[in-house]
């Protein structure tokens, strides 16, 4: 999952895909280099990130979603956590929902359900404004698995079929670098439960292990990204989309007798 912030302000590349033919540009090289799902987002969610209004982030996601679904055949994700974008984004064909608040807001889950797409829910302790703010778990692993599954039935009783249903651990959200270290290690559990989004890339855990405060990080979030493919993750939500999936196809073609059912196709470009 490459992903497309269409935002003034998200924490690695706000502002840079703003204008709908730099938005179009990008989607091109993400395609080209592997990227199977683009991921649509009009409001950061990144630590002290200010509320975007409804008709905003509605102006700010579909005319993109829009351009990409004519131009290029991928799915496209939004990014949104809003009843009335979920709505917006479906009617201008977008393909899959995530959501950072697990469809928690008003009207969300009805919104997602109705639409009949797949639907990605990710564990968040707080809101996005305040969610660093010392977070406590007695068992992270055991707390966000038990989340997930809670909302994940609440999805199946509004009407979305299981097997449309994707869980986002949330690191980064609401968490320290032990509990972020803690879910990692212990993602296994997750997958388990079903299809699993892990979204690492240039994530300040990374900076706080490295001891790097710059928001590139490429190195790191690579190796994170098949550090949770290796533990069972189906999707990783990726900045970085060329060096991750030549990671991963070497990683597959190592696991595989068999060259040609590299899953990526990368060797075929």
């Amino acid at each position: 999952m490459g992903i497309l912030n269409v935002t003034p302000d998200s924490f690695s590349d706000g502002g840079r895909f703003y204008r709908l033919d730099d938005a179009m540009v990008q989607v091109d090289a993400m395609l080209r280099f592997g990227a199977d799902i683009i991921d649509v987002g009009g409001e950061s969610t990144r630590p002290g990130a200010q509320a975007v209004e409804e008709q905003a982030e509605i102006d700010r996601v579909v005319p993109v979603i829009e351009a990409i679904s004519s131009r290029f055949d991928v799915v496209v994700s939004v990014d949104t956590s809003k009843a009335s974008v979920i709505s917006a984004a479906h009617s201008a064909g977008a393909g899959m929902v995530n959501d950072v608040r697990a469809l928690r807001e008003p009207g969300a889950l009805a919104a997602a359900a109705a639409t009949r797409l797949p639907v990605c829910l990710m564990h968040m302790k707080g809101e996005p404004r305040t969610m660093q703010q010392s977070p406590h778990y007695e068992n992270v692993t055991t707390e966000v698995v038990d989340f997930l599954m809670g909302r994940r039935k609440a999805c199946i009783e509004a009407g979305i079929r299981a097997d449309q249903i994707v869980l986002d651990p949330g690191f980064g959200f609401g968490k320290t670098l032990t509990h972020n270290l803690e879910l990692l290690s212990g993602l296994g559990v997750l997958c388990e439960q079903g299809p699993v989004l892990t979204g690492l890339s240039r994530k300040r855990m990374l900076g706080e292990i490295l001891g790097d405060d710059s928001a590139s990080r490429v190195t790191a979030s690579v190796t994170a990204a098949l550090l949770c493919v290796q533990r069972g993750a189906s999707i990783v939500r990726v900045h970085d989309v060329e060096q991750t999936v030549q990671a991963i196809a070497v990683h597959l073609a190592a696991s595989s007798a068999d060259l040609q059912s590299v899953s990526t196709g990368y060797w075929n470009r």
